[in-house]
């Protein structure tokens, strides 16, 4: 089912929230610029085995509000927290892709992982996100030609082939963010860092990143491995920026076997 939680007065998030009766629940923060959607090949699979899947779009993005304020990490953190307060959820695993990541890391930090057993951390825009030439880049297209930025994003997303009509489907889902949000949270990945975030997760962290990933290094996640204390590293060996699709059943099975160590 589909709803919207009010994170501050006048702006509501949109929640996707499959199989509501599930056993363990995951919290799904998708990346720069997509919606939950992205996710449509976790939760083919993952409620069948047991999984409540909440998707999150977070403000600007997807089908939630787009107020013109607040893209930073310490809002879009504070949002998460508001829906997991409102849904009253507890003992959830957290998982973020790309900049989805890094807004779980700074919730982690911020809230001492509050309400969160495990993270899975999946090609993680951190500690860094973009360097200022490629930022600089992506907002100069953002603010002039978005749809073509958006076409340029999808060719350097994937290490495997995807079809046209994939690309079609994954350039819309991009689009159906507002271009100041948009935007504003380019400027928030060149401007902002969680160096001073890692080394406050205690949580069990599973970071999957694929070898290839031209967006976020795999040195990246390296780093978040050697730098979170209770983590381990799988390398994604055939896929790029995108290993939610690109090995999808390796992922589904992947993130099924860390949540299953724990409980």
């Amino acid at each position: 089912m589909g709803y919207y939680v009010q994170v501050e007065p006048g702006v509501k998030l949109y929640v996707e929230d499959i199989n509501p009766q599930g056993s363990q629940t995951i919290v799904f923060l998708h990346g720069w610029p997509l919606s939950h959607t992205q996710f449509e090949y976790q939760f083919d699979v993952l409620p069948s085995m047991g999984y409540r899947c909440i998707g999150i779009d977070w403000r600007g993005f997807g089908k939630s509000d787009k107020p013109y304020f607040g893209y930073h990490y310490d809002r879009l953190a504070d949002d998460i927290r508001t829906v997991i307060d409102s849904l009253q959820l507890e003992n959830f695993v957290l998982l973020g892709h790309s900049t989805g990541g890094a807004i779980a890391i700074r919730y982690m930090a911020r809230y001492n992982g509050y309400g969160v057993s495990d993270l899975v951390l999946v090609d993680a825009a951190a500690p860094v996100g973009f360097t200022p030439e490629t930022a600089n880049e992506l907002l100069a297209e953002t603010l002039n030609d978005r749809p073509k930025m958006m076409r340029g994003v999808t060719e350097t997303f994937f290490f495997q082939y995807i079809t046209q009509p994939f690309s079609d489907w994954f350039i819309q889902m991009g689009l159906e963010a507002a271009g100041w949000s948009t935007a504003a949270v380019v400027v928030m990945l060149r401007d902002e860092n969680l160096h001073a975030d890692l080394g406050k997760i205690e949580a069990p962290t599973l970071i999957i990143h694929g070898i290839h990933d031209k967006v976020i290094p795999f040195a990246q996640a390296e780093e978040l491995h050697q730098t979170i204390s209770n983590s381990e590293l799988v390398p994604f060996q055939y896929s790029g920026h995108g290993a939610f699709w690109e090995q999808r059943h390796e992922f589904n099975q992947v993130t099924a076997q860390f949540m299953g160590h724990h409980h």
